[in-house]
């Protein structure tokens, strides 16, 4: 069976988290991997409902993802959460849970998606930045309530000048240097490949 892992995505809301997520499922099914998604917003809409966007609330809700990611990295699934996660102590807890108190190291991979704010606000399609600066909004990551970014992630992706297919090939690269996936090879996609590639950037707008 296939070692599992998680790869645990942070940065501000807008910076690109769940489009680059959901890329990167779609290539590590491609290579024949195990994988769920653990989007935030589906976290919140169907397993925890009831929490609020306290510290304490958003404290609880990441425990919660922190322990599914667990059971489905230590039964060979790749577990990749793309919640905001602001605040770096309960990342370390996440680490500790996920690693079994570091005795897997490699089960836990640190993605820091790190998108200025001022990028973030620009692509803010749902207008939430603009009403969180109304006061519209409370806790609202990165205007009223802090943003703690990694300070050793194992991956950092800036997305600014960049695609997410780019994106995405360098987390798959680091993922391989790691040894937590094989060495794929470099440079030259087949046709089919290619025009996939292109329809995916055209369905984002890229093209």
């Amino acid at each position: 069976m296939d070692e599992g892992f998680t790869l645990w995505f942070t940065g501000l809301s807008g910076a690109g988290k769940s489009t680059i997520a959901n890329l990167l499922v779609e290539r590590l099914r491609e290579i024949g991997r195990h994988v769920e998604l653990l989007d935030g917003d589906e976290i919140r809409k169907n397993l925890s409902s009831g929490l609020g966007f306290s510290k304490a609330d958003r404290d609880a809700n990441i425990r919660r993802i922190a322990f599914v990611a667990k059971l489905l990295s230590r039964n060979g699934v790749i577990a990749i959460t793309a919640a905001i996660s602001p605040y770096k102590e309960i990342r370390d807890e996440a680490r500790e849970e996920i690693t079994n108190g570091g005795r897997n190291p490699n089960r836990f991979v640190e993605v820091y998606i790190a998108t200025p704010l001022e990028v973030c606000e620009q692509r803010d399609v749902k207008g939430l930045y603009k009403k969180a600066r109304a006061g519209e909004i409370e806790h609202f990551t990165g205007i009223s309530d802090p943003y703690e970014p990694p300070e050793h992630p194992e991956i950092t992706v800036s997305t600014v000048g960049e695609t997410p297919e780019q994106d995405v090939d360098q987390i798959l690269g680091r993922l391989a240097e790691m040894g937590l996936l094989p060495a794929q090879p470099a440079g030259v996609y087949s046709e089919d490949e290619e025009a996939l590639v292109s329809e995916r950037l055209k369905n984002l707008g890229y093209l």
